[in-house]
């Protein structure tokens, strides 16, 4: 065999085996790391972070709620995902990379804080924890962020909640909760 035809067989084989591992089937059970480029800051900080899939085979995504995973792979979930927020007016024009996880499960949950808090992004989710302790996880808020209109995303809807109210401070989170801690208006709220 000379040394032409064992190199590009070589280079044959490696190109053949990193298509097949970038082509692997996403899993229930397991996780999903995505990314977005395209978008403002602070939904970026909101969005980028680590995703379980749910035994039923879902992820639970900021705005959009429950998307189907299992089954397809990263490439075909990314086009999903950019083609579902253009279609519902939610980002014009977004770039969405999935990163399939090796790991068997995926144990720590978590919810994700964006907007106007001091540390925007994933918080461990922890049963019991409330939208007052998990904006306050996040650093509180800066000094342009309201309390008055938090709002809540969970599966795809939205609640906006007074967290001047004692009553809003104990509201009890879920898994892969979206908080938003707006921007104060000119009237300082």
């Amino acid at each position: 065999m000379n040394i032409k035809a064992f190199i590009l067989g070589s280079i044959a084989s490696l190109l053949l085996a990193v298509t097949l591992f970038g082509q692997t089937q996403i899993k229930p059970g397991r996780a999903v790391t995505i990314t977005i480029l395209g978008v403002p800051t602070e939904e970026k900080s909101r969005f980028d972070g680590t995703y379980p899939v749910s035994q039923s085979g879902n992820i639970n995504m900021p705005h959009i709620g429950e998307v189907k995973a299992a089954g397809l792979q990263a490439d075909e979930l990314s086009r999903v995902l950019q083609a579902t927020y253009k279609s519902r007016g939610i980002y014009t024009n977004p770039t969405i990379q999935v990163l399939s996880s090796s790991a068997d499960t995926l144990d720590k949950q978590v919810v994700h804080i964006g907007g106007q808090v001091r540390r925007p992004g994933p918080t461990e989710f922890t049963q019991g924890l409330t939208l007052y302790q998990a904006i306050q996880a996040g650093g509180g808020p800066t000094e342009f962020g309201s309390m008055n209109r938090i709002k809540l995303f969970r599966n795809g809807k939205q609640r906006q909640y007074d967290m001047t109210e004692a009553k809003n401070m104990a509201i009890p989170l879920e898994p892969n909760d979206t908080i938003e801690v707006p921007q104060k208006g000119w009237l300082g709220k």
